[in-house]
């Protein structure tokens, strides 16, 4: 499945932009935009921004001065079909959603028109019920779960082969995590049940576990363990070490929003071991926040442990997520970098460094590193990381060392380049700040 952007009309008519898996593409008059229009007066630095898992397409305005339209009527946020076309100022894009592959550089007059994709009828795999998903071919079979059912899996997990379920443990975007039992041996683990959120072919699922089995390979005292994983009527499971503790998130919470800068500094630091080793493999997390760091014991004898290396990535690229902004995702997305927004494809270790110095300051001061309000939707929340200006961490918690908050806000660079040049680097310095 394919999406084509082409421009049929403005300075840049003829221009093809196509997509074949989960990627953000953003339009504007800054040098960051994938399509920069610098010319085009009517366009906003950051004007907006497509989300595109083919077949879906979702596209939000930035909060630009004068719109973002679609077929002739302004919008904030709307899904896109094949033949929507999409303007501001004098620039026009058409979409087309095709089942090959798009034609290769510019787009001409007599170029080879892409064969739609087909419309099946599908079955949820849990109750039953009928729906219809676009697939490459007519003859595509399909692994789908209902809204409906989703959401009572989210909640009531179904128990796995060879596991007694004791309890639900949370619940989170892809699916629920849960406490059980080995059979076999009595060991005491932790099952995350994936639940797709479309309907998913069975080579998207297949890439899906062998991109989950190169991640179990990350051994690592401060990297939560991988012990196995399968599928069970349609829903994927991962099985890893159970961590008797809260993770970060919560941790700070029950302490009134924060915490003591000597037990983040331990808490990070631990978290930084665990990057630079994953780095130094080629490995990127993508996804570090509070609620992604398990820590187990009492200060000063914490052990944190990274979870869900590589999930999200994983889970997207490979055709188990839809287009995501259509939830209230900006939580996630204040923790990214902005060239992750721009790009998640290509994340690499910088983007790991920022989004720990975010999860630090967070600990630290209870509050977002950007000047972001509790409550922004995404629009707010993409438009500060791309422009707004750090807020110096003495101005939130002037009790943190002067040294420990520079080395956090270093991490908080907007440009990769003047961040930490490692995870190492900045574990380092941080121990040095601390007198450690």
């Amino acid at each position: 499945m394919n999406v084509t952007l082409r421009v049929i009309a403005g300075p840049h008519t003829g221009r093809v932009f196509s997509f074949s898996e989960h990627e953000t593409f953003l339009i504007g008059r800054s040098d960051a935009a994938h399509f920069c229009l610098p010319e085009d007066r009517f366009f906003s630095r950051h004007h907006c921004l497509l989300e595109i898992a083919p077949p879906q397409i979702f596209i939000r305005d930035l909060g630009s001065t004068n719109g973002t339209y679609v077929n002739g009527q302004r919008i904030d946020a709307v899904h896109l079909k094949s033949g929507d076309r999409i303007q501001g100022g004098e620039t026009i894009l058409e979409v087309e959603v095709s089942a090959e592959a798009p034609p290769t550089e510019q787009y001409t007059e007599d170029a080879v028109t892409s064969t739609l994709p087909s419309v099946i009828t599908v079955e949820c795999l849990n109750c039953g019920i009928r729906a219809e998903a676009s697939a490459s071919r007519p003859d595509s079979k399909l692994s789908f779960l209902c809204e409906d059912c989703r959401d009572k899996l989210r909640k009531n997990p179904q128990p796995i082969p060879n596991y007694q379920m004791i309890r639900v443990l949370g619940q989170g975007g892809m699916g629920s995590v849960m406490l059980a039992r080995s059979v076999s041996d009595g060991r005491v683990v932790a099952i995350k049940t994936l639940l797709p959120e479309v309907a998913v072919s069975e080579q998207s699922l297949k890439r899906f576990t062998r991109e989950i089995e190169v991640a179990a390979s990350l051994q690592h005292p401060h990297i939560v363990g991988y012990l196995e994983h399968g599928t069970h009527n349609g829903i994927v499971y991962l099985v890893t070490e159970f961590i008797n503790g809260r993770d970060a998130a919560k941790l700070a919470k029950d302490r009134g929003g924060r915490l003591p800068h000597p037990e983040v500094v331990q808490i990070v630091t631990q978290t930084l071991d665990a990057l630079d080793f994953a780095h130094s493999l080629g490995f990127v997390h993508r996804d570090i926040k509070e609620q992604n760091i398990l820590v187990s014991g009492d200060y000063p004898e914490y052990v944190a442990k990274l979870t869900d290396f590589g999930l999200a990535k994983s889970y997207k690229q490979s055709g188990m997520s839809g287009v995501t902004m259509v939830g209230d995702v900006a939580g996630t997305i204040a923790y990214m970098p902005p060239e992750q927004v721009r790009d998640f494809k290509e994340v690499r270790p910088p983007s790991d460094i920022y989004a720990t110095g975010m999860t630090a300051y967070s600990l630290l001061t209870g509050a977002h590193a950007l000047d972001i309000r509790p409550k922004a939707g995404i629009s707010e929340t993409v438009k500060a990381i791309f422009e707004k200006p750090l807020i110096p961490i003495a101005n939130r918690a002037p009790e943190v060392p002067r040294p420990i908050a520079q080395v956090i806000e270093r991490a908080l660079a907007k440009k990769p380049d003047d961040r930490w040049a490692s995870a190492g680097a900045m574990r380092e310095a941080l121990l040095n700040a601390a007198g450690r």
